[in-house]
This record gives structure tokens, sequence and C-alpha cells, in this order.
């Protein structure tokens, strides 16, 4: 069974284990990513998304700082614990991703509403490790509509403030949540490459959440990416799902020019119901057996862990160029 390194660009183990502080990110069974999981599905990079709950209700900053803290507490590798995950933080650290046995983590946001409308904590998020931020979940926020908020409206005033800032610092920026008329405002807005971490393909299964044939177009001819995800109900619109039905996906996207712009991005841990023979990050070598019945090698690889790992080389900030900036 092949087992090559994957990149994963979103999981909500965080809000998992803050709403159920006994969880061990070691081997807690009720996690679908774990560090035990993710050594059986030879993950090389996992994204750690900053998701608020609806329970916690209106999102304060306090929660997001709660999951960062989380992060780095129970699961970064720190002087004090070396089993979990280093922080990809910085372009010049990618040539270290492969030299050791242990996963990188990359923390990203999942909708703004913790950072209650204040520009300076989404840059306090930025110097505390995060790089990529989604301006929504599925409803309204001070920044933009998400897919269930019925008007369907975009971005606000303070939004697009809040893109140009990310703009300006090297926070890149997520499209998966956002109305289709967000979409195409930020994708005005953003000068760097954006990335749909987690959605599939609209024409496949007719979901709010999937991105229609033309957002899929605009996100290929920008070089960003699309992150295959492994909701049943992203995939199928009823019935049992399995790994199989995720190949009439794969194959939209390919169609429309994205061979090498897909990657994986399952949402585990934010999940109750699964793909047959998907139900954890452990089982990823299973996606690529099955893959491989279908798909050159070199195409699957891509998918898993190359097409994600260009986007990062060609867009994560540079640390020496931060300093640069600094100094000036």
């Amino acid at each position: 069974m092949h087992n090559w390194r994957v990149a994963d660009f979103h999981c909500d183990a965080l809000s998992k284990m803050l709403m159920n502080p006994t969880f061990s990110f070691e081997n807690a069974s009720q996690l679908d990513v774990n560090l035990e999981r993710m050594r059986e599905g030879n993950i090389g990079l996992q994204a750690f998304a900053i998701y608020l709950p609806e329970v916690l209700g209106r999102g304060k900053f306090e929660h997001v700082m709660g999951q960062l803290d989380i992060y780095r507490k129970r699961v970064e590798i720190t002087e004090e614990r070396s089993k979990g995950t280093h922080t990809l933080l910085w372009r010049e650290q990618l040539t270290q991703i492969g030299q050791t046995d242990r996963p990188w983590g990359l923390l990203t946001l999942e909708g703004v509403d913790g950072l209650e409308g204040n520009l300076f904590y989404m840059e306090l998020c930025y110097q505390m490790g995060v790089r990529i931020m989604g301006l929504t979940w599925n409803y309204a926020n001070w920044a933009a509509d998400g897919v269930l908020e019925k008007r369907g409206a975009g971005l606000t005033d303070k939004g697009r403030e809040l893109v140009q800032l990310c703009n300006q610092i090297g926070m890149l920026l997520d499209v998966s949540h956002l109305t289709e008329k967000g979409f195409w405002e930020l994708a005005d807005l953003s000068e760097r490459p954006f990335i749909a971490s987690h959605s599939n393909s609209y024409a496949i299964c007719p979901h709010v959440r999937n991105l229609k044939d033309d957002q899929i177009r605009a996100i290929i001819a920008r070089e960003g990416r699309i992150g295959l995800t492994f909701v049943p109900w992203f995939v199928k619109q009823e019935g049992e799902v399995c790994i199989e039905d995720l190949l009439p996906h794969i194959e939209r996207i390919c169609f429309l020019g994205g061979e090498h712009h897909l990657m994986m991005g399952s949402d585990f841990d934010g999940i109750t119901t699964y793909i047959h023979d998907l139900e954890h990050t452990g089982q990823y070598p299973k996606l690529m057996n099955t893959l491989l019945k279908h798909y050159d090698e070199s195409l699957v690889r891509g998918w898993m862990w190359g097409n994600a790992m260009s986007y990062l080389g060609e867009n994560l900030p540079e640390k020496n160029l931060k300093m640069e900036h600094g100094k000036s």
C-alpha cells in the first residue's frame, strides 16, 4: 500500500480540543487528526483551522487566542515536549520539511468573527503564526457574508480593508465559505493567489459550499489551489459515499485545467459522518491506492503533496524579507 507524504489543508482538531479539554493530541480516538493517525497517514503538513463553534456565541478574540494556546501547549513541539508538530511560518522552512519524521503544522483562521472587527487583532494572529485566513464561516460577520446568508452579499468596507492588510503583510486568503459575490470581490482585491481550502465541484454535487466552474477556472488562472474535501454531502447528494465518489470531482477540476492546482482539504474533525474507508487521517493510504488505479503516479503525488508545496513555495512570506522590512 502506498504511503507517500500528504499535505492536508483543513482540519478542525483545535476546536474539538477546545470543547473537549481532556482529548490528547497524541492518541485520542475521538480526534480524526491525532499524532498517531498522522504517522499512519504519513501526514507531512497539516493545516489546523481556528474555528469558533457556534455554541460559544458571539466570536471573541479570546476564543481565537484560546485555540492558539491549545496549539502551542498541546500540539506544537516545544523544548518541554518532543512529540508534536513543527510550525510552518516562512518560505525558507520548506526545505526542512521531509528532513525529519515529525509532521509540520500550518495555522489557519476559519472566519474572522473572533477578530471583532479589529484589524490589529489580525496582525497579532499573523505574529502568532497564522498564515492563511478565510473571511467567513457560513453566515455573515463584520467582514463578509458566508454561503448560508440568504442575502448573498459580498465584502463590507471593513472586509475590504482586511483583504488589503492581508496583502500588505503576507497573510494568504481562503475563499471556502464565501458567497459568490464575495468570491469575485476578493478575487479582484487579492494580490496573491488564493485558495479554497476545502471545497469540491458544484457541477458534480450542487451544494452551496462547492465551487462553480467559473470559480474553479478563476482559482486556476491565478495559480491558486483547491483542497478536495471529504465532507460526504459535498461529495454526493445522497446515499453512502465511498472513495470512488471523489473521482468525478477530480475529473471535473482536471477537465477545467486544474490537475496541478488540486490538493487535499479533508475537513476531518469538522464532520461526524464520513466517506467509507476514509474516516480519519490515518486512512490516506487507502485514498492513494484508489487514485492510483485511475491516475498516473506523478498526478497523485502532486495532489497529495507537490501542488500544495509549490503553492507555499511561491506564496508563503519570506523571513529574511520581513527582517529587512523591519530594519527600514
